[in-house]
This record gives structure tokens, C-alpha cells and sequence, in this order.
């Protein structure tokens, strides 16, 4: 698409589609409504959801659980353990990797299976993790290739990609019986062993040097891939007859996508303040995912990718869960090098301050339910672009690094580093800085902004004040 003339647009396309549709509305609502109606909507967050932080641990049993421990003696409201190596994990040069072999590994998390039980009976679910990848040292591979349910290589011989220092085969998702036989993967080793979610990772990357079941070329597939990878997903949760429960969450994703897939997550941000690859970018991120029809989105508490030296201080970590508190789903990630990461129970301080940001979101689950819900009927994002609320507000338009949480919060996150006060736009409105309780009209205001008190405001005559007022309280 080309917008840059004032008299006429460009469209170009490099392959005639089979027909193209044009759809108009009188607010950016109605098109987002009619986007969604098409293309599929996301359910409603599963109520547990909202009842804490879903803290990332990996390391095997006995550590996990002393985190754990640990977090709920400070008071920690926790609403999920994530254990993305709960099938294994080996180490690369790239930093701590997973096994890649979907099944509970006992060596790893011995007596796993009973805590996980005795977690829910807290009322904490247990998160597991998975990807469209088998890895060859594992009996899943050798069962995918005995049945010919992985791509081959285009003259038909074996086909495997290195992911860095390892290798796996691709489950191919043209093949209806591999699709089946996936399903029954995550049913059977994930759903049936407690899982109330998990990460469904990749999805985006397909190598285009491969063939398919359908014959079909990878490089018209490609595209089509993540709506694939996340329907097997929603086809599993759907035969356990827990879909609206279990939340799994994607990083990849394509028109149609949207009806299968529960909840985004920006990817693998870099453990910094880098503004195209940091804290910041996650906001912009949302916000177009939220425009296309995936209306309920969420980061990396932190931050995931630790290279060449970049490390994950504190400050980052404050500032990013500070964030994350007024965002549908908080959820940590130790990162790719975890000892190069600064982590959420590295000293009392952090550990006390992440008790008390997960008090406000809990607080604001009423809230966040409702837009939830609006989410799934309407296709509404959660977290808006300043302009769908104030559309003839034309400088609402270029901001990129702000938020909507629904229609009655305005979220301006602290992205840069060091500073204690910050510069909010505001539309024209009756607002009240949830801080401080000081009312403003609108235009740009400078507040104070330390550690804990992310700039936000809420309209003044809004139905879930007295919401924000209590979440406010809630850090003391």
C-alpha cells in the first residue's frame, strides 16, 4: 500500500488475488468490528487468568517450587507457574535452550504430575510450552517420520533445519493425519498430564526449501502457516472440550488466525531500552496487532534476548512490570541467558515490588473482564491506539508509545532509562491522574513517574472509578 499521495492511493500486489474486499464504517470501531466478524474473534480470558501474575520458572522441580514458595510468603498473588522446560532442556552457545520433545520429562521435574495438582488445589495453574518442531533425538520424531507426518526435502529425502547446535523435523501441517496426530500430542501429553496453557511458539517460520504433503510450494505457504499451526491448537483444546479455559499464546499469526488463537505475545524483545527491539516497542506492537483483529495481546515481562553483552538490569525489569500491570495478562520470562537477567526475586526490593504492581492488576480484574468480553463479542482490542477513542483528535494520530486501556484509561509507560518524570498526551477530557487524584482537561502533561507509578489517568466520570481508585491504593 502506498498513502503517500493526497489525490489517490497504490495498491500493489505481486500475485492476482482471486477478489479483493473493500469495507467501510464511521468509526475505526466499526471496522475493527467487521474485521473480526470476517476473519474470527478471540474468546474471553478465562477468569483465572486475571487472578495473578503467571510467574516463568525453569530449572526442575525443587527450584521452582522454592521460587514459588518464596513468592507466596511475600504475598504474591499468582495465577500460573510457567515451565517452558518441563520436556527437557539442553544448552548452545546461544544461551538455555529446550529439548524439543513433547513429553513431561521426570529427570528434569521429578513428581511433577502431583504438583501439579496440588498447585491448582492454590488455585495456580501450571503453563507448559510447545512448537510445530520435533527434535531428533526424541521419540516423537522417529514416531512423525515412521508415519511420514514430517515435510521432506524436495527430491523427497529426509529434511531437517538446524535451529542453532541442534536439529528438528518439521510436522507438516498440510497432512490432515499429522494435524491429528499433533492434536493428540498436546492432548494427551499436555492437557491430560494438568495443563491450563501453554506457549505456542513459532509458527512464522517455515523454510521454503522443503515439500509439502499437498505439494503445494512453502513460499505460498508461508503465510498460511501460524492461521495452521494455531488451529491445530484450538483442535486440540477443542476435543478436551476446554476451549474459553485453556489459554495458550502465539507470537505469529495471519488473517483468520484470530478465531483460533486466545492471546498474542509480542516475541523476543531484546533485554533493553532499545526503542525498535525494547520495553518501548511492545506498545506499538499491541496496538497493531489490536488494529488487525488480535485484540488481546501481552509481553515478556523484561524482556527475553540477551546477545553480545546486553543484559537485563533492574531498572528495565521495574519499569517493564510496572507496564505490564495495566496489560491483559502479566507473565514473566527468565530470558535466553537467564544469570545475564536480572530476575523478579533477585532481592527483596524487586520481589516486594512485583507483589505490589500484580495487587493493582488484580484489582483492575473487573476491568480488564469487561474488555475481555467486548473483545470477544465486538473484536475490540483491549489495548487501543489513542485515536480509536478520539478520532478527530488528528494529534492522536502520532502517538505511537501511549495507550487506550479500553475506552476510560490513558497508559503512558516509562520507555527510556533514568528518568523520573514524563510527558503524557491527553485529548481533550476530563481526567484523573491515578497516582494523585489531580484532575486535567488534556494536552501535553509532565508528572512525576518514579519506579511503581506508571503515568495513568482514567476519565473522570467513568463506571469503573472507584476500580481505579482502589488499584491505585492498592501499591501501598
Amino acid at each position: 500500500f502506498d498513502f503517500q499521495r493526497d489525490d489517490f492511493h497504490e495498491l500493489h500486489i505481486w500475485e492476482a488475488p482471486a477478489s479483493i474486499l473493500f469495507e467501510t464504517g464511521q468509526t475505526y470501531k466499526d471496522l475493527v468490528e467487521k474485521l473480526t466478524e470476517r476473519l474470527g474473534r478471540q474468546p474471553e480470558l478465562p477468569d483465572w487468568t486475571f487472578d495473578g501474575i503467571w510467574l516463568g520458572m525453569q530449572g526442575g522441580t525443587d527450584h521452582v517450587e522454592r521460587k514459588l514458595d518464596r513468592a507466596l510468603e511475600k504475598g504474591m498473588k499468582i495465577g500460573a507457574v510457567w515451565c517452558q522446560d518441563w520436556q527437557g532442556k539442553r544448552v548452545t552457545s546461544f544461551g538455555k535452550r529446550l529439548m524439543w520433545n513433547w513429553k513431561w520429562n521426570p529427570d528434569e521435574y521429578p513428581e511433577l504430575d502431583q504438583k501439579v495438582k496440588e498447585w491448582k488445589e492454590k488455585g495456580i495453574r501450571f503453563m507448559g510450552y510447545i512448537n510445530p518442531y520435533v527434535a531428533v533425538e526424541g521419540d516423537l520424531y522417529r514416531e512423525a517420520y515412521d508415519n511420514g507426518y514430517l515435510a521432506t526435502a524436495l527430491d523427497g529425502g529426509d529434511y531437517v533445519v538446524d535451529f542453532g547446535e541442534f536439529y528438528c523435523g518439521v510436522v507438516d501441517f498440510t497432512n490432515e493425519a499429522a494435524c491429528e496426530w499433533y492434536e493428540d500430542v498436546i492432548q494427551k501429553n499436555m492437557i491430560d498430564f494438568g495443563m491450563d496453557g501453554w506457549m505456542a511458539d513459532f509458527g512464522e517460520y517455515l523454510p521454503t526449501d522443503l515439500k509439502l504433503h499437498s505439494g503445494e510450494p512453502a513460499t505460498k505457504m508461508h503465510n498460511a502457516w501460524p492461521v495452521m499451526w494455531a488451529k491445530v491448537n484450538h483442535n486440540a483444546v477443542q476435543k478436551a472440550g476446554r476451549w474459553g479455559d485453556i489459554v495458550y499464546f502465539m507470537r505469529a499469526g495471519y488473517s483468520g488466525s484470530q478465531g483460533y488463537c486466545p492471546l498474542l505475545w509480542a516475541g523476543d524483545q531484546s533485554v533493553d531500552w532499545s526503542l525498535d527491539d525494547g520495553l518501548a516497542s511492545v506498545i506499538p506492537g499491541a496496538l497493531s496487532a489490536g488494529m488487525s483483529g488480535n485484540g488481546v495481546h501481552h509481553s515478556d515481562i523484561g524482556g527475553y534476548t540477551s546477545l553480545h553483552g546486553n543484559k537485563r538490569n533492574k531498572e528495565l525489569l521495574l519499569r517493564w512490570v510496572d507496564m505490564a500491570a495495566f496489560t491483559p495478562v502479566m507473565r514473566t520470562h527468565e530470558g535466553n541467558r537467564p544469570d545475564d537477567c536480572f530476575q523478579f526475586d533477585q532481592d527483596e526490593e524487586t520481589l516486594e515490588h512485583f507483589v505490589r504492581m500484580t495487587n493493582v492488576y488484580t484489582t483492575l480484574k473487573p476491568y480488564l473482564k469487561a474488555l475481555s468480553k467486548e473483545n470477544a463479542e465486538k473484536g475490540i482490542p483491549i489495548q487501543r491506539p489513542m485515536f480509536m477513542e478520539y478520532e478527530h483528535d488528528l494529534a492522536s494520530y502520532n502517538i505511537q508509545y501511549q495507550y487506550m486501556l479500553g475506552s476510560e484509561m490513558v497508559v503512558a509507560p516509562v520507555y527510556a532509562e533514568g528518568k523520573e518524570t514524563w510527558s503524557v498526551y491527553l485529548p481533550e477530557d476530563e481526567w484523573v491522574h491515578l497516582w494523585t487524584g489531580k484532575e486535567t482537561s488534556g494536552g501535553e502533561v509532565e508528572v512525576n513517574a518514579p519506579i511503581g507509578k506508571t503515568p495513568v489517568f482514567y476519565r473522570k466520570r467513568s463506571a469503573y472509578a472507584n476500580i481505579f481508585q482502589k488499584a491505585a491504593l492498592a501499591i501501598k
